[in-house]
């Protein structure tokens, strides 16, 4: 968030059991079994969101959006580690049971807003450091890679973006979801990986810079054939839609 925003109170991380056992080395058919040994080991992946979350000063609660397939040993391990962690905890079933399901997520959360409201906001990097250098930060940092190396066309755009005096815009880094590397597979918490910007997009108009690493496709098209093939009007009734 660029220097003078709104000042946050308070993050919620939302986790998963079927998450957290895939970060762990569950095979993605097996993340609904009971698996203790993979969700312990893919808690170190939420430790990295606490720890990111936690050097932006933010207070933290972890919303579990529960399952069916979810047990009460799991869900207990989870809750603990959080409460060793000092993030707060809630359970939200809110897609099963409704609003009732939310109750004890959006208590937790005003408590937390009320006796344990977040710091003043510490940002990653400064407006005026070098762009490599607030690139290094995030991907470094917040990621947990070792280096950061850029293609010749990003390059190119690094001089372009000298020469326009753009140099104080904010960055954000374009990569996969899936991963805090560049590799969507890479499950768990990575480290001392090596972040490849293959391109600088400048967006003059939102003042931001966006560097794009990895192999990801930042706007999502369409299928070969979309739904709207299969969308009509039938005697003044929409069909399709489902």
């Amino acid at each position: 968030m660029p220097e003078g925003g709104i000042q946050p109170c308070l993050t919620v991380i939302v986790a998963t059991a079927q998450a957290l056992k895939m970060h762990g080395g569950a095979e993605l058919e097996n993340i609904t079994r009971p698996d203790k040994e993979s969700l312990v080991k893919g808690l170190k992946n939420l430790q990295k969101h606490l720890d990111n979350m936690n050097a932006f000063g933010q207070s933290v609660v972890v919303a579990f959006n529960k399952y069916a397939s979810d047990t009460e040993e799991e869900i207990a391990l989870v809750e603990e580690f959080c409460r060793q962690a000092g993030a707060g905890f809630a359970v939200n079933s809110a897609f099963a049971d409704g609003g009732e399901g939310a109750v004890s997520l959006a208590e937790t959360v005003v408590e937390a807003i009320e006796h344990h409201p977040s710091g003043p906001l510490t940002f990653t990097y400064r407006n005026e450091d070098p762009v490599t250098e607030k690139i290094a930060a995030v991907a470094c940092k917040l990621y947990g890679a070792a280096e950061v190396t850029y293609s010749m066309a990003a390059r190119k755009k690094l001089k372009l973006i000298q020469e326009m005096g753009i140099g104080h815009y904010p960055v954000c880094i374009a990569k996969t979801q899936y991963s805090f590397s560049t590799d969507p597979k890479c499950y768990g918490c990575a480290e001392g990986f090596e972040v490849h910007i293959k391109d600088l997009v400048i967006n003059n108009g939102a003042e931001m810079i966006v560097a794009v690493a990895g192999d990801i496709m930042r706007m999502p098209g369409l299928p070969k054939s979309p739904q709207a093939e299969r969308i009509d009007l039938v005697n003044g009734l929409i069909e399709g839609l489902s």
